[in-house]
């Protein structure tokens, strides 16, 4: 579904929980709880598939009247991945919808029979589709709904499956996050920001005064407007989002190697020579003679980010983009997805944490390092990565922590929250973008009409 560019949510009751601000510990993400069980009769479901470029997740939810999340099962949450994503199947739709049914047919059995008929089901494609030139999305697309309306006993709407623009993938994690930790209705000071690094895109969302917004500048044609404003619980909140498509994480490395061409690249580790394919296109990824290094791929990825590029307005982030102004909403960010695999595949935060509060410095540190690792000894090094990874350790670094403090911004020193799951009533819960666009589904429903709507 396309968000307007004005919306409003309207949310009577939200949850209340703890802080994540300080480190998470470990917890089995599908560990068992042990919660009050509902009437189904009382409860609703909602089945939300994300189909990222890298692969295709389901999530499965479960809400009371109030909007407050219920077990499925005996886990608050229910998700599965499959891999590779639905753009890997640009010469084959109906092959591309087809993966999806063993993901429907296990998440339309975890939901009560008599609840199916008024389970919504949704798919939102994200960068991955975007990506893929003529109609081979909208052909891809086309072949899930037809699935969908054969294979699916669920609630299937006419908007059920689409391409999720970036700026409501931006504004579904806004709301998730803040829906996890407690904060939607409280004033603009007491949320947080989010960014979001997925595989092709990265979002940035915070809440913005009401001053900024009314003087928010045109976005750039073609993009969805940077202000959208939205209402909790007799709260109204003004939203700066943006997606910058192309600098997601797997993205970002074409974008870099490509700046050399067929040219040793000073970000690939010593005694790589190789090849790197995204979107179906393929790139040199050869290591320098001297191997990697950090100053110099720092300036590379420079280049690729467009940081010196023409701004028209007084605060920019990169390739000439408006930054939203700042302000209080964006004192406490919350920076997710890749952000948290990459400080964990790299042993800059402990394996046993699914939230940490860090510096973009650390990346910095964490670059240095790897840059002087030769391509043999990474394995060793890295013992985390996969192997197919490895190569690109220097650049994924250099690249975060250029994104962060050259692109967005932010000290080097100041304090950020990366984060996979939020501790949430006793138990964790991933902050994604499906945990929102799911509250939106629900509130759509009939017996929901009230709490949250869409002008």
């Amino acid at each position: 579904m396309e968000f307007l560019s004005l919306i409003t949510f309207i949310l009577f009751l939200v949850p209340a929980t703890s802080s994540s601000s300080q480190h998470v510990n470990n917890l089995l993400s599908h560990r068992k709880i042990f919660l009050k069980t509902e009437n189904t009769s009382t409860t609703s479901y909602a089945v939300i598939f994300d189909g990222g470029s890298t692969g295709t997740r389901v999530h499965v939810f479960h809400f009371n009247q109030n909007l407050d999340l219920l077990p499925v099962n005996d886990t608050l949450e229910f998700y599965k991945k499959i891999s590779p994503g639905l753009s890997s199947y640009e010469d084959d739709p109906e092959e591309a919808a087809e993966t999806l049914i063993p993901l429907l047919e296990e998440a339309e059995s975890l939901v009560p029979e008599e609840l199916r008929a008024n389970t919504p089901v949704r798919l939102g494609a994200t960068a991955g589709l975007r990506l893929l030139d003529g109609n081979a999305s909208e052909e891809i697309l086309q072949a899930v709904r037809d699935m969908l309306s054969n294979e699916s006993s669920l609630n299937v709407q006419s908007d059920a499956v689409a391409i999720l623009e970036g700026s409501d993938e931006g504004s579904y994690m806004w709301v998730a996050m803040n829906y996890l930790l407690g904060n939607l209705g409280k004033n603009l000071s007491q949320t947080v920001g989010v960014v979001d690094l997925g595989g092709g895109s990265v979002q940035m969302a915070y809440a913005v005064s009401a001053n900024t917004a009314a003087n928010a500048p045109e976005a750039p044609d073609g993009d969805d407007p940077y202000i959208q404003t939205l209402v909790v619980n007799g709260t109204t909140y003004d939203l700066y989002v943006h997606s910058y498509l192309y600098y997601g994480k797997e993205a970002s490395r074409a974008v870099i190697l490509n700046v050399t061409g067929d040219s040793a690249n000073p970000c690939i580790l010593a005694g790589y020579n190789g090849t790197y394919t995204y979107s179906n296109v393929e790139y040199t990824a050869l290591a320098s003679a001297s191997g990697s290094d950090y100053d110099q791929c720092r300036e590379i990825v420079l280049e690729a980010l467009k940081v010196n590029e023409t701004c028209s307005y007084k605060n920019c982030t990169f390739g000439g983009i408006w930054n939203g102004g700042g302000g209080s909403g964006q004192d406490t960010l919350y920076i997710t997805t890749s952000f948290y695999y990459l400080v964990i595949q790299s042993g800059m935060v402990d394996s046993n944490k699914t939230s940490a509060t860090i510096y973009p410095e650390e990346y910095k540190i964490a670059a240095e390092k790897a840059c002087q690792v030769k391509y043999e000894d990474a394995q060793s090094t890295y013992p985390l990565l996969d192997e197919d990874v490895l190569p690109y350790i220097c650049l994924d670094l250099t690249y975060q922590y250029t994104l962060l403090v050259d692109g967005f911004g932010l000290d080097p020193l100041q304090e950020v929250v990366v984060a996979n799951e939020i501790e949430y009533q006793d138990s964790l819960m991933e902050a994604a973008w499906p945990l929102g666009s799911a509250i939106q589904a629900i509130s759509s429903l009939p017996t929901f009409k009230r709490l949250m709507y869409f002008i």
